[in-house]
C-alpha cells in the first residue's frame, strides 16, 4: 500500500477490523514515521519499505522483519543487479540502473508500432536518484526531475517535503519547481496546513543543518493536495495549482 492509503485505513478501521494484518509493505512514497508508529502501537505490526517499477514487473527491493531499517527501501531482490551512474551537482547518489530476469524486453513506441526497442545492455534506467549503503540498504533520494536547480545546487524536492512534514506532521505538502523570470528555478511548497509559514520552515533547517537553499521561496495555502489513484501526489495537477498561485501573486 501507499503511506496516505495506510494511515487512512488506520484511522478508519473499528476494534478488531484489522487484527489479521501481520505483514505490510510501504512503496509509491515515502513512509512517514507517524504511521509507522501508529500501527506499531495500534495493531504491533512493524511496517516495512519497499520499492519497485513497472519495468522491473514490478518489484525492485523490500525490506524484511528480521531485518528492516528504516528510511530505506531494503536490498534488491535475488538474481537483481544495481548500478548507479553519477549526476552533476549530486553528492553522495547517483542515477539507479537496474539490470535482472524480472526486466521488461523493451518498450514499444508509438513512431515504430510493433517493434520492441530493448534497454541498452539489458540495464533498464529508473531515472531515480538513490544511495546505497556498504551493507546493501537502498535509499531512495527522488526522481531526477524532483530536482531543482537553485543557486547552481541540485535540491531534492523530496527534502523540501520532509522537512515541512517534520514541522507539520499533520499536513500534506507538495513542493514543485517553477522557472524565475530571468534564470534558474524557484520553489514553491503547496500545502493544505492552515498554519504553515516560510519564517518557521526557514527556522527548522537552520537548527538542523539544512541547507537554506532547500527552503521554498514561498508557501501556498490550498484546499487539498491534489492525489492520484494509488494514493500519490499528483504533481502535474499540483504543478498547475502552484502556477496560477505564483502568477496570482498569493
Amino acid at each position: 500500500s501507499t503511506d496516505t492509503f495506510l494511515s487512512q485505513y488506520a484511522r478508519a478501521a473499528n476494534d478488531g477490523e484489522l487484527s489479521g494484518l501481520r505483514l505490510a509493505v510501504c512503496g509509491a512514497e515515502q513512509l512517514r514515521e507517524e504511521t509507522r508508529a501508529l500501527y506499531r502501537k495500534k495493531y504491533g505490526v512493524e511496517l516495512l519499505e519497499g520499492y519497485g517499477v513497472t519495468e522491473a514487473s514490478p518489484v525492485v527491493a523490500a525490506n524484511r522483519i528480521e531485518r528492516n531499517r528504516p528510511g530505506t527501501v531494503g536490498h534488491l531482490v535475488a538474481g537483481m543487479q544495481a548500478r548507479l551512474e553519477p549526476v552533476e551537482g549530486i553528492s553522495n547518489a547517483g542515477r539507479l540502473l537496474l539490470h535482472g530476469p524480472n526486466i521488461m524486453l523493451g518498450y514499444i513506441r508509438s513512431d515504430n508500432p510493433g517493434v520492441i526497442v530493448p534497454p541498452k545492455g539489458g540495464w533498464h534506467d529508473t531515472g531515480d536518484i538513490v544511495h546505497i549503503d556498504a551493507e546493501g540498504f537502498i535509499a531512495i533520494r527522488g526522481r531526477l526531475k524532483r530536482f531543482a536547480n537553485i543557486g547552481g545546487e541540485k535540491i531534492s524536492l523530496g527534502v523540501v517535503e520532509n522537512c515541512a512534514l517534520s514541522l507539520w506532521p499533520d499536513g500534506h505538502h507538495a513542493a514543485i519547481a517553477l522557472p524565475m523570470e530571468r534564470k534558474g528555478e524557484q520553489i514553491v511548497l503547496l500545502t493544505d496546513h492552515p498554519g504553515a509559514d516560510r519564517a518557521a520552515l526557514l527556522s527548522w533547517a537552520q537548527g538542523h543543518g539544512v541547507s537554506e537553499l532547500a527552503v521554498p521561496r514561498r508557501i501556498l495555502h490550498v484546499q487539498a493536495i491534489p492525489v492520484l489513484g494509488s494514493g500519490k501526489t499528483d504533481y502535474t495537477a499540483a504543478r498547475i495549482l502552484a502556477e496560477k498561485g505564483v502568477e496570482n501573486g498569493r
